[in-house]
């Protein structure tokens, strides 16, 4: 293999020709926004990795605040309620022990998660471990805010990191083994791995490690998740090769013990993930009416109230989000508004539909009336660990993905020409 065929395989040479011109941050800060039309829809541009950049983390951002308002409600009571709700509404969360009231557009636990972990990216320039991504917890975060916006285990784990616990003891320490945090948060693990799915699913292990012990099937939906983001963003990518890379990864990193297994019978297989994946997609393709999607799911996902984050595994949320994902074919707008709309945890699933639909089709479709109020919301947020617009961060990420691929190019010419590496 030459070193044109290894940047290929890898993923870098194939997203060169959806980059800007040059390399510099100021000729990426100068690529401009999608016009828009009077209905405040942007126009379709050709979409370059900036502008998947910056989908994605709309998509994830705008699905969180909107979803916000009627999280963990029924689908019944946000219909009788709203109607259908396409629009940012202020919302009151952790009302048991703060007052206040987030703003139309604000952001909430989960977009935390992923601000700090674009944060490590955007410093280090590269790909990420979990070391590094503890030291911005440490540094960035503060604990009498973080009651305003983060859930209570975040508190408990930064303050273990404070305490000197190793980052990578914290994740066996968690007692929410199927929880949807890490696959809702990590969106940018995907885009600093663009174009490269193995990548991202290895790196979700790694930076998942702060939540989650590596055996987790959680953190199995967050690689087979990220892998699809970092498929989404290659300039051929189509909603069949996203499909696919996730089928592909449905697997990756499995255990094969019987302890995680379990046996081939329905009643007793343990390991169900490539089968929900099948399956979410399966009913993506039978049902194209969001409402008879959703009843469908309904009937595999209820209850689980009386469980803590018992309507927040990440096998229900990735699988249905995957699975509006398909349906509307990578229409961010369309994936959030049906997300929002489906009931349960609706905050997380509008991110990982939202987040993955954006990375597939950038910005164009999605109203800039959302994308300014929700800058908007985060610049006026007391207790947000990180005041960036959604541009920033997408400008910022793409940054950290050039140097990255700069610096594979220059180990590639170091190593000498093809008269060199012949075998």
């Amino acid at each position: 293999m030459n070193k044109r065929e290894f940047i290929r395989n890898f993923g870098l040479l194939s997203t060169s020709v959806a980059l800007a011109p040059t390399f510099g941050f100021k000729s990426i800060q100068n690529i401009p926004d999608p016009e828009t039309n009077r209905e405040g829809i942007q126009k379709p541009v050709p979409v370059t990795l900036r502008d998947k950049f910056l989908g994605c983390i709309a998509g994830s951002w705008i699905g969180s605040a909107m979803g916000a308002v009627v999280e963990g409600w029924p689908y019944e009571k946000i219909k009788a309620t709203y109607g259908t709700l396409n629009q940012l509404l202020p919302y009151k969360h952790y009302v048991e022990y703060v007052d206040w009231q987030s703003p139309a557009g604000a952001t909430e636990d989960g977009i935390e998660r992923q601000k700090l972990i674009s944060t490590a990216i955007i410093e280090k320039k590269d790909r990420i471990l979990s070391q590094d991504l503890a030291t911005v917890w440490a540094r960035d975060l503060d604990p009498d805010k973080m009651v305003y916006k983060q859930e209570p285990f975040d508190r408990s784990l930064l303050l273990l990191i404070k305490a000197g616990l190793p980052g990578v003891e914290l994740g066996r320490l968690s007692p929410f083994l199927n929880v949807i945090s890490v696959a809702r948060s990590s969106q940018p693990l995907g885009l600093i791995n663009a174009g490269d799915p193995q990548g991202a699913a290895d790196d979700s292990f790694e930076v998942g490690k702060l939540y989650l012990p590596e055996t987790a099937f959680a953190l199995r939906w967050a690689a087979l998740y990220n892998a699809g983001i970092a498929e989404a963003c290659k300039p051929g990518a189509t909603v069949a090769s996203v499909i696919d890379t996730v089928k592909r990864f449905a697997n990756y990193r499995a255990e094969s013990g019987g302890l995680y297994t379990g046996v081939k019978v329905e009643k007793f297989a343990y390991d169900t993930i490539e089968k929900e994946v099948n399956r979410a997609f399966e009913l993506a393709e039978r049902y194209n009416d969001p409402e008879q999607l959703r009843e469908k799911f309904n009937e595999i996902f209820f209850g689980g109230n009386y469980l803590t984050y018992g309507v927040a595994s990440a096998n229900e949320i990735v699988s249905k989000g995957l699975a509006i994902f398909a349906l509307h074919k990578g229409d961010p707008r369309e994936a959030i508004i049906t997300a929002v709309n489906f009931g349960r945890d609706t905050d997380c699933l509008s991110a990982i539909a939202g987040g993955l639909s954006g990375a597939l089709s950038g910005t164009s479709g999605i109203p800039k009336e959302w994308m300014d109020q929700v800058n908007k919301a985060t610049a006026q947020d007391p207790y947000t660990n990180n005041k960036r617009s959604m541009h920033e961060t997408a400008d910022g990420l793409l940054q950290a993905y050039l140097a990255r691929r700069t610096k594979i190019r220059k180990y590639l010419d170091s190593m000498g020409d093809e008269a060199f590496l012949a075998p």
